[in-house]
């Protein structure tokens, strides 16, 4: 280190500026540029007769100790290489470090998931317009309605799932009927059973244990059948030929959906009452007893609510179950994310929906 003036530092760099070398001089070297209070340092490597990767670092990095410290730093007899490779160090370093989010507090938290459910329930809503005008258009062209897929979608979640729903139900009424015998039988109105079930299931239990059944069975499978089409392209291929993919593959499975709901509430219902009359007639009251009960207590209005809803449960389930495959990303577990978000949609908006449907009909007394 040599003093050439009041503001002038000369540093004589020489010999070899290689990973072998540099360990023994490269704090020392430091500590010397941190001990120049001010003025201009020069750094001379006009005797350096061979260097590395590590040697030009090392000068980068004095020259950097010297900008922090506010010095002019020059570099007079750099070769053209090591030059290159010294441009090359200093916009590296220029470059801004990517800055790191803190974590978000629980007030931004709320806000982004509020967020995102309104903006998942606008879309759920701009999608349901759209396959309802898309089905209205269809009905002006009827040839380009897919009707082969429609009877596929019926057979699907209609005829393959009434047994699995018949079961359903009719454990369902004999679980209902024993937990509520029990109850009753302490003040012997235990044939009151048979009334409770019966409007229970018929009006809330059917259609919602169906479209939670169709929900598991049929809405995941149109999500993954929709989301593996989106995936292997084909959506963009049908885009391509100029072919709407919610009227060629949305509609008829939604359609589907709608119809097969209802009827398989029908089972739903029919064998849960079934299953509840097993227990009351295990009770030692007569078959025509039960009978007489569930006639007296159940009209029309109450199987037309519960047929009603599961109407409308039917078009949710099919119009998320293919809105979630529609929504399918690129990679390995995307399939497997949408067929999960389509039932947990699924049962979320099923349970909300019947929560207003209860509302709605104790206020207009049905």
């Amino acid at each position: 280190m040599i003093q050439e003036g009041p503001e002038t530092t000369r540093m004589d760099v020489s010999g070899e500026l290689t990973h072998l070398t540099l360990g023994r001089i490269w704090n020392r070297a430091a500590h010397a540029v941190n001990a120049i209070p001010k003025g201009r340092l020069i750094i001379d490597t006009q005797h350096v007769k061979g260097w590395d990767g590590a040697g030009v670092g090392f000068l980068a990095f004095l020259k950097s100790i010297a900008n922090r410290r506010g010095l002019t730093t020059e570099l007079p007899h750099l070769d053209e290489d090591m030059r290159k490779l010294m441009e090359r160090f200093s916009q590296a370093s220029e470059t801004t470090p990517a800055q790191v989010e803190p974590a978000p507090g629980i007030i931004e938290t709320l806000g982004r998931t509020g967020r995102q459910l309104a903006g998942d329930l606008a879309t759920q809503i701009a999608f349901f317009a759209q396959t309802l005008l898309t089905s209205f258009w269809l009905i002006g062209h009827p040839r380009r309605f897919r009707a082969g897929d429609f009877m596929n979608a019926v057979e699907l979640a209609g005829f393959q799932a009434i047994g699995i729903v018949s079961l359903l139900g009719f454990l369902f009424g004999l679980i209902m009927a024993f937990s509520s015998a029990m109850p009753l039988r302490q003040f012997g109105v235990e044939v009151y059973v048979s009334d409770l079930v019966a409007i229970a299931l018929v009006r809330v239990l059917g259609p919602f244990i169906t479209a939670i059944l169709v929900t598991g069975r049929t809405g995941s499978a149109y999500a993954a059948e929709i989301g593996t089409m989106k995936i292997n392209d084909e959506i963009n291929a049908l885009k391509v030929m100029n072919l709407d993919p919610v009227a060629f593959l949305a509609v008829p499975r939604v359609l589907a959906t709608l119809l097969v709901t209802p009827l398989l509430t029908v089972f739903a219902n029919l064998f849960g009452l079934i299953g509840s009359g097993l227990v009351i007639t295990s009770l030692g009251y007569t078959t025509t007893t039960y009978l007489s009960h569930v006639q007296s207590i159940l009209t029309p209005t109450d199987v037309l609510v519960g047929l009603f809803k599961a109407l409308v449960y039917g078009g949710l389930i099919g119009q998320i179950g293919c809105l979630r495959g529609l929504q399918t990303k690129m990679g390995a577990g995307a399939v497997g994310i949408s067929t999960t978000r389509a039932v947990v949609s699924a049962i979320v908006l099923l349970v909300t929906v019947e929560g207003i449907f209860s509302v709605l009909l104790n206020a207009l007394d049905i």
